[in-house]
Formats: C-alpha cells, structure tokens, sequence
C-alpha cells in the first residue's frame, strides 16, 4: 500500500534525494486533495453545523506560553542510548509487551523494568544506558542578539486557542458554550520517529476545543443523537461493547452529555469518511494513563498492519488550559454567569494588599494589583509565591501583598473559569488509515474503495478515442466538472480497460466514457469502480451527479436517479 501511496502520488518521504529525514513526509497531489477533503469535511461538521469560529495561530510561539500550559517541563519523553551503535531510542518503545502501559511509568520504574528483561539494543544488541528525560519541543530564537527571545514550535494547536478565549468568548456573544477550532501543522522533536506516517516530527491537526460552563456539560443536539449507537471499550471491559450514547451517559461510562456528542461526533465523522466500522472503536484511558487534571479522555482507534492505532483523543480537561494561562499572565480568563436576576451572595475575592505593593512594586502597583482582582482564590498557589506575567515581564509576588477575604455583594452574576472538553484529531493518521482500509487486492488487481467524500479524483472522463469531436465533449465535461469544484480528471491514453484500472488504483468512485452514441443521442457511460457495473445517463446529468459524489453516494443511488 505505501508502494502504490509513493508511485502514485499519494505520499512518500520528504528530502529523498539526500537520504530522507525520519519523521518528515511530503504530500502529493493526491494525497494533497485527499488531506483538503478530509479538513473540509471536518470543517462541516465543527464549522458549519456546531458552530464552532474558527482561527488561525503562528505555529512560533512565545516560551511563557508552554511555562503556563506546563510543556517546558512535562512534555518529555524518557530517551536511552545504545553504549555501542550510538542511537537513541524511546524507553517506554522498548518495553512494549512487558507492560500494559509503559509511557505511565516513572523514570525508575522503567529502567528496572528494562533490566529485569535484559532489554538491548534492537539494531546492534549493544547495552543500553539508563533512561534520561529528553523534551520534544524545537526550540529557537526570535530575534537577534540580546533582544531576541525564547520561542518553541508549537506541539500541539489548542494553546492559540486557549490563550484568545476572551476574543472567542467575546465574539461567541459572550456566551458559554462556545467553541473554537484549527486545522493545522505542529511539531515534535520526536526521538525515534517510526511506523511511516503514524509518528512525524512535522504533523497536522485539526483541533477543536469547547469552552463550557463547569456545572452544566450539555449540548444541545444532544437529545438528537442520543440512540445512536457506538463501539466503546470502557476502561473496566476487556473487549468493545455497542452502546448508544444515551445509554453510556446515563451509566457514567461516559462522563457528561457535551463530552458523549462529540465522541459520538468523532465516530461519525470517522465512519463518514470511509473508515470500516468493523475495524474502529472508542477506548476510554485507563486511569494510570489519564491526565491528572482531566475527568474522562476517550481515543478513536482504528486496526491498522500495525495494530490499534489511535487517531483521535477526545477528553474532559477541567479547569486546567485557561486556569494555567490566566495565573501565568495575569489576564482576566473567565466568563461571566449571568443570574436570571441580581441576588445577595458571599464570596471569596482576592484583596491586593495596597501599601504593601506600592513600596515594592512603585510604577507597577496599579498593574499588580488589577491582575490580583481579577484571580480567584483556588487559582493561587498553595505553598509558594505568585508568579504571574505584568507587562511582558514575570513577576513574583509574596504573600503579604494580597489575601483572600469573604465579601457579601449584590451581583448579576460570577465570573466562571471555563472547563474545556477536547477533540483533538491526527490528520496524517486518518488519513494512513483511510488508505490502509480501502486497499484491496484481488490477484494483481488493486482498488482503493475510497469513499467520495475523501477521494482525491472524485470522476474522470475518457474520450472512447480521441478523435472525431469524442475529445472535445469530454474536455467541455471535464471543464465543467471544474467549474462546479469538483476534481475530475480526462485521460485519453490507452484502453479504457487500462483507464479504468488506473482509476481504480487511486479510489476514484465513477468513470464516464463519451462514445459515439453521445453524439447521436447525448448520453454517457457511468461506470462504478465498486462492481464495475455500467449504466447510461444523459450527459447534462453529470453535471448533477457529480456534485453530489462528494457525498459519497453510492452506485445504486446513481441508478435509481437516472
């Protein structure tokens, strides 16, 4: 399959002419179409249909941002190295199969793990050195000399997201729910990039991640979707069980109904595209490997050559991004909850300590102190001074120069930290995996069942010859494809039993053949790819029908139409 994804224009690895780096790929023309097909859809359903705003951030970003969102010091992976061939290798990589969850263990537990199955190295069998903590982010320079700062390429999408929630939550109408979504490139120092396309150094994503009131984790389609059904594997279950999503919200096997929908959307989209139903599920993380600050994470997984592989995460994150960002900077965060109507209510206030700032602090004081009002008091830290970004500058703050004092005010409403619930989407995993179930091979025949929405070709149009006027009305077809959006490809080489093949090998859906009976009456072949059954149609009804491939209907859908 990565044989014909390479001769065909599908993908093949980056920078071949100088041996290649691991981890980095290029995108051909089919697989460009098929990535932009894939996004598009997605887009549909986050965009279009759960309203979510979309944006786009610098894939550089600042180092305060991963100091708040906690990257600097926990997006580590434990790294070992061969004592004879040199090479680096994932700790946890190695000890698969000696534990259910090895990337849970701690530095210590690892390597004794390790020892304890005399683990060497899997090129050379050489002795491999302890476990050492190795970050995955690029670092960089923004700016020369000394005014120049610390930046790092982003690992991830969602902290541009977190970091503008007053602006999303500004233009949501100031509103809780709200969501916001981007689709793009992210980058990981990976140590020992494998498996193709399922672990990059050079990655894209498309993120979405849902800003909701903490006590109330509904949607409002939810109740629409509530007896769809879903393979789950809950983290107490030893194999998948079919459940609809009502049912797993009302048993707590899911945790709330916002996280249930967009799992529930997750299996759509996935099966929408093509993905085999049969080869897809949802796993909840066990405990152990679940993140501390997040209540319920759901992974789409997909059986790949390689295993189960995850493609999405879909988790509960609490408080944590905006709680992280807001202590780190200062800025107020928070939405605010409005009451049906004003009412008396105690609450706790962070009060900055005014003589105490002054002294300390002097030009300063008023900014400290604004950023001290508009804290919470479960957002500051317990056992060490406030740090917190004034100005472009980290501050430290003691603890005399503020104190959490209970106040009873007439209000219309709190202020709220949001809670984020998370789907965060692998593309070039998805789309390895599409390309993995739609391979088929009968014999030395090869057709990729790419479903129409994702197809990269979605018809192509043969001349039967190219002569006698055949030509020109299947170019005025192709051109009007092209009018209309939809890719559509003209060959006029070879045997149109030999077109038809090439088709097939790319997951093209439909084949339409001008023959001299068009110029008699004005039809056209249409020919699936599934069956390679034939049907005629009149040729002002490709137009009509070609719009709707992408989505993805099927031969006897054409049938019945014609």
């Amino acid at each position: 399959m990565l044989s014909l994804a390479k001769r065909r224009g599908f993908i093949w690895p980056a920078y071949d002419i100088y041996g290649g780096v691991a981890g980095l790929y290029d995108y051909g023309p089919l697989g460009a179409e098929m990535k932009n097909n894939v996004e598009n859809y997605w887009r549909q359903l986050y965009v279009r249909q759960e309203k979510f705003l979309e944006i786009s951030c610098p894939m550089l970003a600042p180092k305060e941002v991963f100091e708040a969102s906690g990257h600097l010091k926990e997006f580590t992976d434990l790294v070992v190295q061969c004592n004879k061939c040199k090479q680096s290798f994932r700790a946890d990589h190695l000890a698969e199969g000696l534990h259910e969850h090895p990337s849970t263990l701690k530095r210590e537990e690892l390597w004794n793990l390790l020892v304890e199955h005399e683990v060497c190295c899997p090129e050379c069998k050489g002795e491999i050195d302890e476990p050492v903590t190795f970050n995955l982010m690029f670092k960089t320079a923004m700016g020369a000399g000394a005014a120049g700062r610390d930046g790092y390429m982003r690992p991830e999408t969602a902290q541009g997201m977190f970091v503008n929630f007053s602006t999303i939550y500004r233009l949501g109408r100031e509103r809780l729910p709200v969501g916001a979504v981007q689709v793009g490139k992210s980058m990981r120092n990976e140590i020992s990039p494998r498996q193709g396309v399922l672990r990059l150094r050079e990655f894209n994503m498309m993120e979405a991640e849902l800003f909701i009131h903490p006590d109330r984790k509904t949607w409002p389609r939810f109740e629409e979707i509530a007896d769809e059904m879903i393979m789950l594997l809950p983290n107490d279950c030893d194999c998948a069980v079919e459940m609809s999503v009502g049912e797993a919200v009302e048993k707590k096997v899911i945790m709330n109904e916002a996280l249930a929908y967009f799992v529930w959307l997750t299996w759509k989209f996935l099966t929408d595209i093509g993905l085999d139903k049969a080869r897809i599920r949802m796993r909840q993380h066990a405990r152990t490997e679940m993140a501390h600050y997040a209540t319920d994470c759901w992974d789409a997984e997909a059986l790949l050559g390689y295993g189960w592989i995850e493609l999405v995460g879909v988790a509960d994150r609490g408080c944590f991004d905006v709680s992280a960002h807001l202590t780190h900077s200062g800025v107020d965060l928070t939405a605010f909850d409005k009451f049906d109507e004003p009412k008396e209510v105690e609450l706790d206030k962070v009060k900055p300590n005014h003589p105490k700032l002054g002294p300390l602090f002097k030009g300063k004081a008023a900014a400290v102190a604004e950023a001290l009002s508009a804290m919470t008091p479960d957002q500051l830290p317990k056992d060490a001074d406030l740090e917190l970004m004034i100005s472009g500058e980290k501050v430290r703050i003691p603890k005399e120069c503020y104190q959490v004092v209970r106040v009873k005010e007439k209000v219309s409403g709190v202020k709220v930290v949001p809670h984020v619930i998370e789907p965060s989407y692998g593309v070039d995993r998805i789309l390895y995996a599409l390309l993995d179930h739609a391979y088929h091979k009968k014999g030395d025949y090869v057709r990729m069942r790419l479903n129409g929405k994702v197809a990269p070709v979605k018809i192509a149009i043969f001349p039967l010859v190219s002569k006698d006027g055949l030509d020109a009305v299947a170019t005025e077809l192709c051109d009007e494809m092209a009018t209309l959006g939809v890719n559509c490809y003209y060959d006029d080489s070879g045997s149109i039993g030999r077109r038809y093949a090439r088709m097939d090998e790319i997951g093209t859906p439909f084949c339409v053949t001008v023959d001299y009976d068009t110029l008699k009456d004005g039809t056209v072949t249409v020919r699936d790819r599934e069956s390679s059954e034939q049907v005629r149609m009149r040729k002002e009804q490709v137009k009509s029908f070609a719009a709707r491939i992408s989505s993805g209907v099927s031969f006897e859908e054409v049938k019945r139409g014609t």
